[in-house]
């Protein structure tokens, strides 16, 4: 094996946690991010080093920082406080162990490496660690240090002197400084990378003469001529020690603000959602990915004996969208899997649609619905067209997540085609004369709609076309082409992002009678009344509901998601029904349903159905059911709205998101479990529900919701009260308690 390919050298991580004194040791046990410093500190060092290779060096009797250390962690005791350098000898034994054990089970001729590190020093993160054992390897030193440069040092930290080649000369301690040296701004931050021999014999070297500092290692290291290298840290909040309360709190707040910083996820495992599997192309959503989750899916369908029923799949106007539907056909068909795939781009909602029309096993499309359009991802239908439930998403994603890429059964397209087991099919006409089975296309004809259509550059123009076309509803459309970058925004039918809707009908008045939007993959939907006014998917569903339970005469009560309106639980009360909430995901929504047998389900965010049509979202149906409701009831929507709310009251709802870190997600729930939330300011808390994250009940249907979405890496902040400025004092808090 060539030095370039080489593995790396395994490593054996020292922290020092004696303490220069009682104070220094107590500091250590003290909280810091609802962990000791301790604890924090070693927690950065256990996800780059195994345990059983971590070492850490108390003082000797210090039973309290003892006790906070993981059991799998080798602790020894420093029988004496003569110095960090003496610190570090004092694990020898247990240093040298490792290293032959090291020896003995490695393959790899180099020598094991030393990490030493500092407890106090608990901001540093693991990152930056392996950036100084990496950066070490890759420059054959025999000793790294990890530097930063600080604008105004104090004289705690020893100064990083460098020949005019940039090489380290000295390390320089404030005694020792002279005024020149005093304003160098690159200093030592206390850990160091060196191999056991050349660490412990350094370092008995300097004992000898009665030296116990370990920066004296890197003085004789440089002077016995060892290359020395250095890796720099730019964040320099990391540099933050902590020696004293003054230190503690100002790590406390450098936690807090790393909290709300934005992080990127680079772990590319297969994590399934409240709405399938979504990810950033080319980070989680590769092709290789697809495969590895097409055969898990196809594993399960040969364990139920479903070769025969097969899978239908397709694919949105995205990146990669087409061929990551050809890459999941080729697994399927080399599981002996018969593949309907479908021709060109299609709606989720066909595949919804398709799944029990061909009696599948499975129906697949390739979208990331309305993430912005450096996502990809996919779904996943059931035989029944629903969403699969918790349970069976973790399985596939835990199988998928458990395969190499060597474990991937493919054919090639082409063969599968020639052998017919993948065969082309368009669903498109079906999939119409369904809808119009159940939408009164002859009532709408002849009322001579006009409306304007946003399909957000996605997959509804052909569909919803047609049936609006059926309809003789004259539509125009705007934002057709195929664009996968969606102008630049999310595709979400929403009212920041449907401004040119709004403004082609606001600025003709009485022109059009409605504006519809559909998102990314058509299962959501937006509306824009007469008026050029967005109208929220609560007022709608409201809507909705009344047309379906009174004009229709559909009997039946409601199924709303947490973060969706109480107005209509009201409007259920009024009519003698049901009203059932569930957590946020449409399959909890469809179960609801079918618990109750409700006329409809809905979500604030765009989707819903109703009884009898698909068991999943529809925005093009749900179009069509809007038109049918303006032509039977003969009003336009500000009307019909407003005579609902002669019914219900108004409540008015606000919502926002920010970007939520990984720390965030354990952060905020924590604190709102620990917390007595028995008001909101004045307004009292009649009661609290975690069940999908944590919403605050207060009287006359007024409630205030924090949950962290699970599509995208954002905190959403939902209130509805009695009047808009109790709702923006709700939301207020709602902000000030996640950021305080």
């Amino acid at each position: 094996m060539s030095e370039l390919s080489s593995p790396k050298p395994p490593h054996i991580t020292v922290m020092l946690a004696g303490g220069a004194d009682p104070a220094s040791r107590e500091l250590l046990t003290s909280e810091l991010d609802q962990r000791t410093v301790i604890e924090t500190s070693l927690a950065n060092v256990l996800e780059f080093t195994p345990a059983e290779r971590t070492i850490v060096v108390v003082a000797a009797g210090d039973e309290a920082v003892r006790s906070l250390i993981d059991p799998a962690v080798t602790v020894v005791e420093q029988p004496e406080p003569h110095g960090t350098g003496h610190a570090v000898l004092a694990a020898r034994d247990a240093i040298t162990a490792m290293a032959h054990q090291i020896s003995d089970t490695s393959r790899n001729a180099a020598a094991a490496l030393v990490l030493v590190t500092y407890a106090d020093t608990p901001l540093v993160r693991s990152q930056t660690y392996r950036g100084l054992l990496t950066r070490h390897m890759l420059k054959g030193a025999g000793l790294s240090l990890l530097t930063a440069f600080i604008d105004n040092p104090d004289d705690s930290y020893g100064r990083i002197e460098r020949t005019r080649d940039g090489d380290v000369s000295a390390i320089i301690e404030a005694p020792d400084r002279s005024p020149a040296q005093q304003e160098i701004h690159e200093v030592n931050v206390g850990a160091y990378v060196a191999t056991p021999d050349l660490l412990l014999n350094t370092l008995d070297d300097a004992a000898a003469v009665g030296e116990y500092r370990l920066t004296e290692l890197a003085r004789r290291v440089i002077a016995a001529g060892h290359k020395t290298t250095t890796y720099q840290i730019y964040d320099t909040d990391e540099v933050q020690g902590i020696n004293t309360d003054e230190e503690l709190g100002r790590a406390a707040d450098i936690v807090v603000k790393r909290l709300f910083m934005p992080k990127k996820n680079t772990d590319t495992s297969i994590v399934f959602g409240t709405g399938g599997w979504r990810a950033i192309i080319g980070e989680g959503f590769t092709l290789a990915n697809v495969r590895k989750l097409s055969q898990a899916i196809a594993n399960e369908v040969a364990r139920q004996g479903g070769e025969a029923d097969g899978v239908v799949i397709g694919g949105d106007r995205r990146f990669l969208s087409h061929q990551a539907a050809i890459a999941a056909a080729e697994v399927f068909a080399g599981n002996n899997i018969k593949v309907t795939l479908l021709p060109d781009d299609v709606p989720t909602p066909l595949v919804t649609f398709a799944a029990p029309y061909l009696g599948a096993a499975y129906g697949i499309i390739v979208t990331s619905s309305h993430n912005p359009p450096e996502w990809n991802g996919i779904k996943v239908f059931r035989r029944d067209g629903s969403l699969p439930l918790d349970d069976e998403t973790d399985r596939y994603q835990d199988e998928a997540n458990a395969l190499d890429i060597d474990d991937v059964i493919t054919l090639d397209i082409e063969l599968a085609r020639a052998a017919g087991v993948v065969t082309g099919r368009n669903l498109t006409s079906p999939y119409l004369d369904a809808i119009e089975e159940i939408i009164d296309v002859e009532a709408v004809r002849g009322k001579d709609l006009r409306v304007v259509v946003d399909p957000m550059y996605g997959t509804s123009q052909l569909t919803l076309g047609t049936v609006l076309s059926d309809m003789r509803v004259q539509a125009e459309f705007i934002h057709g082409a195929h664009n996968p970058l969606f102008g630049g925004v999310a595709p979400a039918p929403d009212l920041q992002r449907l401004g040119t809707l709004m403004e082609m009908i606001s600025s003709s008045p009485g022109r059009y009678d409605l504006g519809m939007a559909t998102d990314g993959d058509s299962d959501r939907i937006g509306i824009v009344d007469e008026h050029g006014n967005y109208v929220s998917t609560n007022e709608l569903l409201l809507v909705l509901y009344w047309y379906l339970h009174e004009v229709r005469g559909e009997r039946g009560g409601v199924v709303r998601n947490l973060a969706t309106t109480h107005l209509l639980d009201r409007l259920a009360k009024h009519f003698g029904e049901e009203a059932r909430e569930c957590k946020v995901g449409f399959k909890h929504v469809i179960a609801g349903m079918e618990e109750i047998g409700a006329v409809l389900g809905g979500e604030s965010s765009g989707g819903l159905t109703i009884r009898g049509w698909l068991l999943g979202k529809d925005g093009i149906f749900a179009c069509a059911l809007v038109a049918e409701m303006l032509a039977r009831t003969g009003k336009t929507m500000s009307r019909l709205l407003l005579d609902i709310y002669e019914v219900t009251g108004k409540l008015t709802a606000l919502d926002m998101s920010v970007p939520a870190t990984p720390d965030m997600r354990v952060e905020v729930p924590r604190r709102l479990r620990a917390e007595p939330l028995t008001h909101i300011g004045d307004y009292p808390v009649t009661h609290v529900s975690h069940l999908d994250g944590t919403k605050l009940y207060l009287e006359n249907d007024n409630w205030a919701l924090l949950r962290f979405s699970g599509t995208e890496p954002a905190l959403r902040m939902f209130v509805e009260a009695d009047t808009d400025d109790k709702a923006r004092e709700l939301l207020d808090w709602l902000q000030s308690f996640v950021v305080a």
